[in-house]
């Protein structure tokens, strides 16, 4: 069969899936699905040879879930019990769910979900119900962490490609904590990253880091948007170095690994005011070919006096041949690049709220 495109669009008011031929510029749009609700977290699972979709919906009636889809949205399964939630000794409620991983390919049923308040939930039925992974949670150091301004939550996770043992998080206020030993034990993973806010500002834990990316081809290298700076470690997080100049401004929310590229990453720098607004409203991607030692403005096609904000899951890439960019906004414009971000072009517009975005090829 000849493999299509297919991209999962979450937004304050529901899901979106977009469908294209591989080399083609049409788009098939089916949404909302599941509207009404805030879909923080998408995810699509292609280990097993047919797509499922993976949602985190947050209802302000029902509250939040995730729900699954074999069939590109035509029909939906959530399970009969909440499929993410917090045993009754913890004494802990799920606020939401706002990261979803599939693991390793060599491991095609598991499914990670990090969630608010901070945890690690663990699948083994591709996704359908979790389990909470108890080292990261009775951690010491839990009592400590802090909600950042969006909540305290595990916001980014890292699965090793092959070795399941090996999983690196990343929280907002807490930091980077990483295990090699399947979840039992946690070490964060923060030296040489700055906490601005505190009296230490290199302390061991408690950086308010936005997000974090990974190479499958180079698992030890990760990199790493700040609340204020731009990281990148070689060590899978034992030493970070700034890798911030020649970016306007050290401040973000999204960093993307090219997915063929080992060493290409993208940020998307705003102002480190309340207003989040890229500098100078200036609507600008920016690419490093080097690891971060030098950065290049990527503009054309891409908009003068923009006043929105690109959050930490609106900037994904696809695993196509070309590789395919998007990042959306919270003004509801979607924009993609099919030559590495060279040139750009909008894909949807009017949309509600971009919250996630992820994108796969399929069969």
């Amino acid at each position: 069969m000849t493999p299509k495109v297919l991209l999962a669009i979450g937004t304050r008011k529901g899901l979106w899936l977009a469908v294209r031929g591989a080399g083609q510029a049409t788009w098939e749009v089916s949404g909302p699905h599941h509207h009404t609700t805030d879909v923080h977290a998408v995810a699509i699972d292609t280990r097993r040879g047919v797509p499922r979709v993976l949602a985190a919906v947050t209802s302000e009636h029902f509250g939040p879930s995730v729900v699954t889809s074999d069939d590109l949205g035509a029909t939906w399964r959530e399970p009969g019990r909440a499929p993410v939630a917090f045993p009754e000794d913890t004494g802990t409620a799920l606020t939401r769910v706002w990261q979803i991983a599939p693991g390793p390919a060599g491991l095609p049923d598991v499914v990670y979900a990090g969630t608010e308040p901070s945890a690690l939930f663990r699948s083994t039925d591709g996704g359908v119900t979790y389990e909470l992974v108890r080292g990261l949670w009775d951690h010491p150091h839990r009592e400590r962490w802090t909600p950042g301004g969006g909540g305290m939550a595990v916001h980014s996770v890292l699965p090793h490609p092959v070795d399941d043992k090996h999983v690196t998080v990343a929280m907002s206020t807490g930091g980077v904590y990483r295990t090699a030993d399947g979840g039992s034990t946690w070490e964060a993973a923060n030296s040489g990253v700055q906490a601005h806010f505190l009296p230490d500002p290199y302390p061991e834990f408690g950086q308010c880091v936005h997000k974090i990316a990974q190479h499958p081809d180079r698992p030890a290298q990760l990199f790493l948007q700040n609340h204020h700076g731009v990281y990148r470690t070689d060590d899978l997080g034992a030493h970070w170095q700034s890798i911030a100049d020649g970016l306007p401004s050290d401040f973000g929310f999204p960093i993307l690994v090219h997915p063929r590229r080992p060493g290409v990453v993208y940020t998307f720098p705003l102002t480190a005011d309340h207003t989040r607004f890229p500098p100078d409203g200036r609507c600008r991607v920016y690419r490093s070919e080097d690891a971060g030692t030098t950065w290049t403005p990527l503009t054309k096609g891409l908009p003068t006096g923009f006043w929105s904000t690109v959050l930490r899951d609106a900037l994904c890439a696809d695993d196509a041949t070309p590789t395919g960019l998007y990042f959306g906004s919270r003004s509801g414009e979607l924009y993609t690049s099919p030559d590495d971000g060279d040139t750009w072009h909008p894909l949807l517009t009017h949309l509600p709220d971009i919250l996630s975005l992820r994108a796969a090829t399929i069969t």
